[in-house]
């Protein structure tokens, strides 16, 4: 692995670094939580017509830049920085991926595109709130948590030719703005028990969706009910889906690291720059040993992060080993350290609602939420790699 960035790397990041310090500032980032969608959808054109974003780890025959998911990946460390609202992970990261891979030509042809100009967004529906065990991130995948059984989740049936949906997904990430939904859903019965993944365009007869508030604003959620809904089957009746949502898992995993790791290093550096100017005693708290240490240890810790999330990038672009649940379990927990010490050295008005410092802290407890926890990602991880055997340590 080389651990220097391309020109064209570097050249993504700055114009994205500029774009964003322009349009989403502390003002702007609660004005577009406080939107519809959770975001601002002028923000979203200008992601995606004049930089690409959403296309950017797409082929170019389907209207994308034709990158690999590295230069996806170390893009978002800038919209993690600035915790930038936006459907990029929903659409890009989560969805455009299981259509590339599973879906028909026809589907590719009809719905790559749109998504690569931004012009279309997609959101990732699974059952329950289970979307970090549908990735394979903190287990085996293959279970039932689609709904398996004859009642639960969401079920799949035919019916006139077609196939009709029936059940409810929360936790769906940017659920209720998108205009495309790919729904995980059970079907087969006990018989041919398997997991299937469905087309749902926004406006459907039957379904029925609803903003939640969530911990995290910016990361906006929606619950999905799903009413006899008319879908159509992502490609054909296959075995290997929950395969393909384990690569998108791993994926998603190393683009979320990356992202984390920009927004605890930011979170840093807003605590360094408040240190320096706050006095106690006559002089700046930052000079004190007690608190050079402290961010010294927060410092080794971004490193760190940033160090694994670098590798899974690289990795996931490269098809080399599966390590983006272990990157995310590190980048989650340098996120969490670097906003608990940053509320903590910012004193009483680190706590404020009117304060951007906890605004760290709820991406990191989100995230967690969502994609974890942190025990649970590395638990996986060492499972897979075959870490323990019988309790004791495989030399």
């Amino acid at each position: 692995m080389d651990a220097h960035l391309t020109a064209e790397q570097e050249e993504i990041r700055r114009a994205l670094r500029e774009l964003l310090v322009k349009r989403c500032g502390p003002e702007e980032l609660r004005a577009a939580e406080r939107t519809p969608a959770g975001y601002d959808a002028a923000l979203w054109e200008a992601l995606a017509q004049q930089l690409g974003l959403p296309g950017l780890a797409l082929p170019e025959e389907y209207g994308g830049v034709g990158c690999s998911v590295t230069e996806l990946a170390l893009a978002c460390e800038e919209p993690g920085r600035s915790l930038a609202p936006s459907p990029l992970l929903s659409t890009a990261v989560l969805a455009a991926p299981l259509i590339l891979a599973l879906g028909s030509a026809a589907q590719r042809s009809a719905l790559l595109p749109p998504l690569a100009s931004g012009a279309l967004t997609a959101a990732l529906a699974v059952p329950g709130a289970g979307l970090a065990t549908a990735l394979g991130l903190v287990g085996d995948n293959r279970g039932d948590w689609a709904g398996g059984g004859r009642a639960g989740g969401v079920q799949a049936r035919r019916a006139d030719g077609g196939w009709r949906l029936y059940g409810q997904a929360a936790q769906v990430l940017d659920g209720h703005s998108a205009g495309l939904l790919v729904v995980a859903a059970h079907t087969g019965g006990f018989a041919r028990s398997r997991t299937l993944l469905f087309l749902v365009r926004a406006g459907a007869d039957g379904l029925v969706r609803a903003r939640q508030t969530s911990l995290d604003a910016t990361r906006p959620q929606a619950r999905i009910e799903l009413r006899d809904v008319g879908a159509e089957l992502l490609g054909e009746e296959r075995t290997d889906v929950p395969a393909a949502l384990a690569d998108v898992g791993d994926t998603a995993a190393a683009v979320l690291a990356v992202e984390a790791v920009g927004a605890a290093d930011r979170a840093l550096e807003r605590t360094v720059e408040y240190v320096r100017r706050r006095e106690q005693f006559g002089r700046a708290i930052g000079s004190f040993q007690a608190v050079k240490h402290r961010l010294a240890d927060v410092y080794v810790g971004v490193r760190a992060a940033r160090s694994a999330a670098y590798y899974a990038a690289w990795a996931a672009g490269t098809g080399g080993e599966r390590v983006g649940g272990l990157a995310l379990a590190q980048a989650l927990e340098s996120l969490r350290t670097a906003a608990s010490e940053g509320i903590q050295l910012h004193g009483g008005i680190g706590f404020t609602w009117e304060h951007d410092a906890h605004l760290y802290f709820k991406r990191a407890s989100g995230d967690e939420l969502l994609f974890g926890p942190v025990h649970r990602l590395r638990a996986h991880a060492a499972d897979t790699a075959r870490l323990f055997d019988g309790g004791e340590v495989t030399v």
